[in-house]
């Protein structure tokens, strides 16, 4: 192996190792997505060994053009040119539609002469959604701007309900689409930033009730991954498109994941070839002989210290909500400094004692919220939760007793836990300021913790 390679993760024992990337918009012989592209590919042709198969969900090229002519042209270069170097007899390339490809009927037309995807999809989509098995792995891809039903963030649920009933038997399942179901760095917009609000919730329910690993999505031009329901909703778009959302914190990528019985493990790979965020789902659980009681009160931390992207700390919180609902905020557990306010607090805020993680990272800055179920007054308070430094802003989860499906905290933040450093004190029931500060005002609260990485 040479000192240029990039090593792949692989599978433990029988599985599949492949890329995931989307969202180049180029195809324009000289133009900038063109040398951005080759950025991300002149990486991702350094793994070794390569990918079984790569999946592109979505804005291979520029498009957005009335002339069909052009649009076949910009396809051409892509495929003749920028992807030159893949032999797609030995590496399937397996995509999705976009909104910079597919836009109306001749882009969708165009789409089905270009790419001559397998004719599987439902009725009006051949060619445009469509199923491929490979052995123990199904992946399905929708086309989330169908014109049939009105064009951008307008999906078709019936015949992927059907999909996935018909390979139930399927040890792994992979849905693929342009548009994300949840927003993505506080960027939010049904019917154009995300699949609109007629199909999402029955969407994802069809995703949660087949048990779904992952819906692999772009169009945001960001890397994120955030988790529902147990179902991991996977953004990559980054392949060259050179505009940031945010610019500074986002970067161009691909990224590659291997998958087997026990686990999907992924590496995001910046242009320079340096793994930028990993991560193995499901993640590893607290050793059962590390976990700390913590009774209402201040406590010297257990542990201190960066979060670096393997760490997780676990809470497992227990207790009585108030007979009626307390707006005002109640601290469940809360981590600080002496002297400076705490970087992590999480409680009941507001009169529907919504669930609420708070994080202030920067002195001097607006901390970043984040939120999660409302919680009912006079019924037991039994949650979990998970506060993983490796999945950015999805990193904050949370499952109700007798649920074993981790879901993320809704916010609008890019950043996460990467940046934050453990307090030396922790206290329980109560804010930093002593017993009256933000108090619990329900009973019986007992917090466990434990960390991992």
């Amino acid at each position: 192996m040479s000192a240029n390679t990039i090593p792949s993760l692989r599978p433990n024992g029988p599985g599949h190792q492949f890329v995931l990337y989307g969202d180049s918009c180029s195809g324009v012989p000289g133009a900038l997505h063109e040398k951005t592209f080759a950025a991300v590919n002149a990486v991702l042709r350094r793994l070794e060994p390569p990918p079984e198969f790569i999946l592109f969900p979505g804005d291979e090229v520029i498009g957005l053009t009335a002339d069909p002519k052009a649009l076949r042209a910009q396809w051409r270069h892509w495929f003749e040119h920028e992807m030159g170097w893949l032999d797609r007899r030995q590496t399937p390339l397996w995509h999705t539609t976009g909104n910079h490809t597919t836009y109306d009927e001749m882009s969708e037309q165009v789409f089905r002469e270009v790419l001559q995807l397998p004719e599987n999809g439902p009725p009006g989509q051949e060619g445009l959604s469509y199923w491929v098995r490979c052995g123990d792995l199904l992946l399905v891809f929708v086309h989330t701007l169908w014109t049939g039903l009105g064009g951008e963030g307008h999906v078709e649920t019936e015949w992927l309900e059907a999909t996935l009933k018909k390979h139930s038997d399927a040890g792994h399942k992979i849905v693929l689409g342009h548009h994300p179901v949840f927003p993505i760095n506080g960027f939010s917009g049904a019917y154009q930033r995300e699949i609109g609000l007629d199909y999402a919730k029955r969407f994802w329910d069809i995703l949660v009730d087949a048990d779904v690993l992952a819906y692999v999505c772009s169009h945001i031009l960001a890397f994120d991954v955030q988790v529902h329901r147990g179902v991991l909703q996977l953004c990559t778009a980054g392949a060259g498109t050179a505009h940031r959302m945010p610019e500074g914190v986002e970067y161009l990528h691909c990224i590659q994941a291997a998958l087997d019985a026990d686990s999907f493990r992924y590496q995001v790979l910046d242009t320079d070839g340096a793994v930028r965020e990993r991560l193995q789902w499901p993640f590893k659980p607290a050793d059962p002989e590390s976990w700390q009681n913590l009774s209402p009160g201040k406590h010297l931390a257990v542990f201190t210290g960066p979060m670096n992207s393997e760490r997780a700390i676990e809470l497992r919180i227990t207790g009585l909500m108030p007979e009626t609902a307390h707006p005002p905020a109640q601290t469940l557990f809360s981590a600080f400094n002496p002297d400076a306010i705490a970087p992590l607090w999480l409680g009941l805020r507001g009169p529907r004692q919504t669930l609420t993680l708070i994080l202030g990272r920067d002195p001097g800055r607006s901390p970043h919220y984040w939120f999660g179920p409302d919680l009912a007054a006079g019924q037991s308070l039994d949650v979990d939760i998970a506060l993983h430094a490796g999945m950015g802003p999805g990193g904050m989860l949370y499952r109700m007793h007798g649920d074993s499906r981790w879901t993320s905290f809704d916010g609008a933040s890019a950043t996460g836990l990467e940046r934050l450093i453990w307090p030396a004190q922790w206290s329980v029931g109560h804010g930093q300021g002593g017993a009256a500060d933000r108090a619990f005002i329900g009973s019986g609260l007992q917090v466990q913790i434990a960390a991992t990485g």
